[in-house]
């Protein structure tokens, strides 16, 4: 049902109130549900009336929908069946109990056992738990308190427990308003029309004398008519009353109704939205000819289903009932507040943006025109352009005059377009600028545009004819949108009447809009159609200010100063047009204009006192600050990257400084290791497929990424260019060889010999200490996020929880093999223990994935999904009860309360765990799920199966992208099956995919880049692989033992370590009995591995102090050892020279 019929469903539940049709109104509620009555429903429960108490919920929700519904239903069900025994009607009881009550045993046997018991005692008060149940009408009051707790905590009731405000008689007016309009139209208008029906549209019969009638002395366009009117009366209200205009209260309505055929934008036909009331000289200016279109009455498909969005509000937050369990999933943790890397760009830096792929890619702008490339992993500054007209005989008049009297120049805001292969910078005197950006760090020329008279003061991308233009705001009062391509004019925007400071871009559905905000406080919303602005309203602070989306498009902020500097930084409330929220915590008197940013649809930060401020979206005051360790000017200007885990401030001594989270810092450390590892191999050739390692920009957002490698030094940052440059004279006693590179590239082929380590002295192993005699396999095995603690769920559906401690000999509690760690148990002594659905868990696909802060654990083991609390170990919630059951759980990328679920029955449900409702179902596969991963970059999930497929799926939409399966080894006939795992790389557009037959490196088109196959030193099946934290090395555990460490990009072998090298000798079994059947990597040490065992034992492995790393790189083209092919080829795989050893 669209959204204005369910208005009118309101406004016909008012009119049956305001006449007294008492029970038809009721009927109304429930049929339609969009209104629950709570008086009505206390009514019903005080009166004991459960038939109609039950009816009235059928229209809300039923007993199964979630488990809020099963309790409103339960505690009704036991009050009826209480208050039977209470009347010693003994017949009622067992009939309400193998009636009603016998529906929830499934999920409670033991408490259905317990009810069922009170049918033999005298008086039920006997039980110790109803001893205190008075009479019946105290109870019903209780129980009463209970059931709207229950009903305001369900999420099918969201929105439906107040009648939205509107006002008296609504339904009236608007038939009046329609009466009023009908007659203006009539070609024989009489002053005092005489309407006997509302089955058809209103006429006035011609005069009798052939004489036209005049018009109305005050027409509906320009006041009311006279009451002596001839309609008949309806209630209070006065006939012809005026045309009324939407509310000027809400932001989102306006773009419901878009129809450029109407020649003004401001007649009333548009929005609820923050739209002003049209005068009368407006009407009359621009008269309103009606069409045989319908107006306001209905819209279009993409409309309705856009203001049901916006009528939403706020993006849903995982929620559970107990005061144990926050409204989301992130912590201060997750901001980034560690200062980890200082820049100095040498000027005063008035812009900044992170590449949208690039995490660690930064663009700065600064106040004498410059603009610069930051890779902020290597601190190097990849890129460097002044500023310069690049074609001054092509300027106008205006611009050449200012500069000619003033060559100074600066850069108002510089940012990527979406998908980072083109930057564009906004100048202060007229001109914008827009760059392509080259991987290998060059940007070169594209458009040049002489936008607006004076300064261009914003600029912003978006894609409203389905290429990319960008949009610029000025000085001369207007917003135009170009062509990012050529340069070419598309659009023009007139309507403030002042300079325009910035401009945000959205798009709701189908629909593509502008917002707008000048230097006198006004906001305005634009479409693409050239009608005027829909929107005419005041930020706080009357003055700068600028606005910004959530990542997620659901919620709006703005953040502005006033002249007085008094900053204001708020939400908006999109349905009503209103401030939801101001957020507290700014000083009194701002310097300048206080600069915000958003991350994670659950962060926002703002500049302001010398310090960055950080807020919870949902929480008005500040949540934390950071003075960045000093040096920032009194507002400092802030970008977070995409995923949050940098941001960068500007500091006062004209330099940059980069803040980073846990993951930040992990993904600089990345860098750092890749660095190194650069610097002290040779140089390489180019490979002709792309680097696994590299994180090159992508043509399109939405598109499979292609990595160019055009300069690696620049794809992988800090590389050495030693091998380039010019050396230092070399000692005289050294006699210069004529041909050093084929000298030392052969000596490297002939003296490389793979690190084959069989002695537990050759590295350092843990073997973690278990009161369990008789533990059973390890199925599932993974690191918590910060690293200090391991998780394994056994093939019993128990977790075991083992954590490193502080102590003398492990001062930082970190993990490591050099210290146990502890068997951790809360001290209420319980298990972490998954539902088993009274199978046997032994033969159930088990699945896990743990929260980004650790505080979460979803599990699953052939039952229903359970969350649970790792610091209780209690259970907060079950879901998904079989069948079918889940075999693999990963969480949503921007939104912990989405979780993907791979099903035994091949298909894959989107579950959103706070409203308990799945989203969608994905089918594909035709065997169970065994493997999800997701890439933000690329705005996929990959799925893998056990028939060996692989499919992406779009994050969007959910459809189906493409889908393969993987090829078969040379020496195998007919069809894989088995176990397909999948894991994107770091740069989240390179898939490793294992199966027991194969390692394989996969690009976003689901190409097959490079593939490893089990032989010589390692020829038994794989049992799991996993990539490195620093993306470096794949590990990968066989089913003999042994384990095999490569190299991420070439799949080179680099290590072998045999199982004698790693479990203790009095454990040690006899050959081919224990193996590995999970690798899990360490989140921040990139040599540190733990191993969980088909023999229940967890092993942690990495290598000596002396030696940090496993063996040494295989060189780049090394003939004795095709450990890859480029292609899975029958011909190439079975290429399988071990070099000699």
């Amino acid at each position: 049902m669209s959204s204005l019929s369910r208005e009118l469903v309101f406004l016909i539940l008012q009119f049956l109130d305001e006449e007294k049709f008492k029970e038809t109104v009721h009927k109304l509620e429930q049929e339609s549900g969009f209104y629950f009555n709570m008086k009505h429903f206390e009514d019903l429960v005080q009166g004991g009336e459960w038939d109609e108490v039950e009816k009235y919920l059928s229209g809300f929700t039923k007993v199964e929908d979630n488990r809020y519904s099963m309790k409103i239903f339960f505690e009704i069900r036991k009050q009826k069946y209480l208050e039977a025994l209470d009347r010693h009607d003994r017949a009622k009881a067992v009939e309400i109990l193998v009636k009603d009550l016998k529906v929830f045993a499934s999920f409670n046997e033991e408490l259905f056992k317990e009810i069922t018991q009170l049918l033999t005692l005298e008086n039920f008060r006997q039980n110790e738990q109803l001893s205190k149940y008075g009479d019946t009408k105290s109870a019903r009051n209780i129980m009463l308190l209970e059931l709207k707790k229950l009903i305001e905590a369900n999420p099918l009731f969201r929105d439906k427990l107040n009648f939205p405000p509107f006002k008296a008689s609504r339904l009236r007016t608007l038939i009046n308003q329609s009466l009023n309009w009908q007659h203006q139209l009539c070609k024989n208008p009489r002053p005092n029309p005489d309407i006997k029906t509302l089955f058809t549209d209103h006429s006035c019969a011609a005069p009798t004398n052939g004489a036209r009638a005049p018009p109305p002395a005050n027409g509906p366009l320009v006041g009311s008519i006279p009451k002596s009117a001839g309609f008949p009366p309806m209630g209070a209200h006065a006939p012809f009353q005026p045309v009324v205009s939407p509310s000027p209260n809400a932001i989102a309505g306006w773009m419901t109704n878009a129809n450029p055929s109407l020649p003004h934008a401001a007649v009333a036909q548009g929005p609820p939205g923050l739209v002003q009331a049209p005068n009368t000289a407006a009407f009359l200016k621009h008269p309103r000819t009606p069409t045989s279109a319908p107006g306001i009455d209905y819209q279009s498909a993409d409309s309705e289903h856009l203001m049901k969005r916006m009528r939403v509000g706020q993006p849903d937050e995982v929620s559970f009932s107990g005061a144990s369990h926050p409204a989301n999933m992130y912590t201060q943790e997750d901001l980034p507040k560690q200062v980890v890397r200082t820049l100095n760009q040498g000027s005063n830096v008035m812009s900044l943006d992170f590449h949208p792929v690039q995490q660690t890619i930064l663009l700065v702008g600064t106040n004498v025109g410059d603009i610069a490339v930051w890779e902020v992993g290597s601190r190097e500054r990849i890129a460097h352009k002044t500023f310069k007209v690049w074609d001054i005989g092509s300027c106008t008049l205006p611009l050449q005059a200012a500069l000619m009297k003033d060559a100074a120049i600066s850069v108002n805001r510089c940012l990527w377009s979406p998908d980072g292969t083109i930057l564009g910078v906004a100048f202060s005197k007229h001109i914008v600028q827009t760059y392509t950006f080259v991987p290998n760090g060059d940007l070169r020329q594209q458009a040049e545009i002489d936008a607006h008279i004076g300064g261009v003061n914003d600029i912003a991308f978006s894609h409203p004819n389905k290429t990319l233009s960008i949009i610029t705001c000025g000085d001369d009062k207007l917003i135009k949108v170009w062509d990012a391509q050529t340069g070419q004019k598309q659009y023009t925007f007139e309507g403030h009447e002042a300079p325009v400071y910035s401009v945000c871009p959205h798009y709701k559905e189908s629909i593509q809009f502008i917002f707008s905000t000048a230097i006198d406080g006004k906001i305005k919303a634009w479409l693409y159609d050239c009608l005027g602005s829909r929107v005419d309203y005041d930020a706080p602070g009357h003055w700068c200010a600028t606005m910004a989306y959530s990542a997620d498009g659901t919620r709006l902020f703005s953040c502005g100063t006033s002249k007085e500097g008094d900053s204001h930084l708020v939400e908006w409330n999109e349905t009503e047009g209103a401030i939801k929220r101001t957020y507290n915590g700014f000083r009194k008197r701002s310097l300048g204009v206080v600069q915000f940013d958003t991350t994670r649809n659950r962060f926002l930060a703002a500049g302001d006192e010398f310090l960055v401020k950080f807020w919870d979206m949902d929480n008005t005051n500040i949540l934390t600050t950071t003075d960045c360790d000093g040096g920032l000017p009194a507002s400092p200007r802030l970008r977070f990257n995409r995923e949050g885990s940098l941001l960068a401030v500007t500091t006062s001594d004209n330099g940059i400084k980069i803040l980073a989270n846990t993951d930040g810092q992990r993904l600089l450390r990345m860098l750092e290791s890749r660095a190194f590892e650069g610097s002290r191999g040779p140089p390489q050739q180019i490979n002709t497929k792309p680097p696994i390692v590299a994180l090159g920009p992508v043509s399109n957002v939405s598109s499979p990424i292609a990595v160019n490698a055009e300069r690696p030094d620049r794809i992988l940052p800090a590389v050495s260019t030693s091998g380039l440059k010019p050396q230092a004279p070399m000692d005289a006693s050294r006699t210069p060889d004529v041909k050093p590179r084929i000298t030392d590239e052969s000596e490297k082929v002939k003296t490389w010999k793979l690190a084959d380590i069989v002695d537990n002295g050759h590295l350092r192993a843990l073997h973690l200490s278990d009161t369990d005699t008789n533990p059973s396999k390890v199925v599932r095995l993974l690191y918590t996020n910060n690293g200090i603690a391991l998780l394994a769920l056994g093939s019993n559906a128990v977790h075991k929880l083992w954590k490193w401690q502080r102590s003398d000999r492990n001062p930082n509690g970190k993990s490591t093999a050099s210290v146990a760690p502890q068997l951790w148990q809360p001290a209420n002594g319980i298990l972490m223990t998954n539902d088993t659905n009274d199978g046997n868990p032994e033969e159930a696909t088990a699945c896990i994935a743990l929260s980004k802060n650790d505080s979460y654990v979803m599990s699953a083991s052939g039952g229903k999904v359970s969350l649970f609390n790792m610091m209780t170990f209690k259970v907060m919630t079950t879901f998904m009860a079989p069948p079918p059951a889940a075999t693999f759980l990963a969480f949503h990328p921007q939104d912990n309360n989405i979780i993907a679920i791979g099903m035994e029955d091949s298909t894959i449900q989107i579950y959103n765990v706070r409203i308990d409702d799945v989203k969608s179902k994905l089918k594909g596969h035709q065997k169970k799920i065994t493997g999800l991963a997701f890439s933000q970059s690329m705005n996929v999930l990959v799925s893998s199966g056990a028939d060996a497929q692989l499919c992406v799926w779009s994050i969007d939409g959910w459809e189906k992208k493409k889908s393969r399966y993987i090829q078969p080894p040379a020496n195998r006939s007919g069809t894989l099956v088995g176990d397909t795992r999948v894991q994107f790389h770091n740069d989240q557009t390179h898939l490793l995919v294992v199966h027991e037959s194969q390692l394989a490196i996969y690009d976003g088109n689901l190409e097959c880049l490079r593939s490893w196959f089990p032989r010589d030193a390692l020829p038994a099946p794989i049992s799991s692989a996993i990539y490195s934290c620093d993306g470096l090395l794949v590990y990968a555990a066989f089913c003999d033992g042994a384990i095999g460490v490569f190299e991420a990009e070439s799949l080179r072998l680099r290590c072998r370590i045999a199982p004698s090298a790693y479990i203790p000798p009095s454990i040690l079994p006899g050959p081919g009995r224990v193996y590995p059947l999970v690798v899990a990597a360490h989140p921040v040490e990139p040599n540190q591995i733990a191993l969980g065992m088909s023999d229940g034992k967890v092993h942690v492995v990495e290598p000596l102090d002396a030696d940090p790393k496993w063996g040494t790189a295989p060189p780049q083209d090394n003939g004795t050892h095709p450990a890859i092919s480029a292609a899975p080829s029958a011909a190439s795989n079975q290429a399988s020279d071990q070099p000699t050893r």
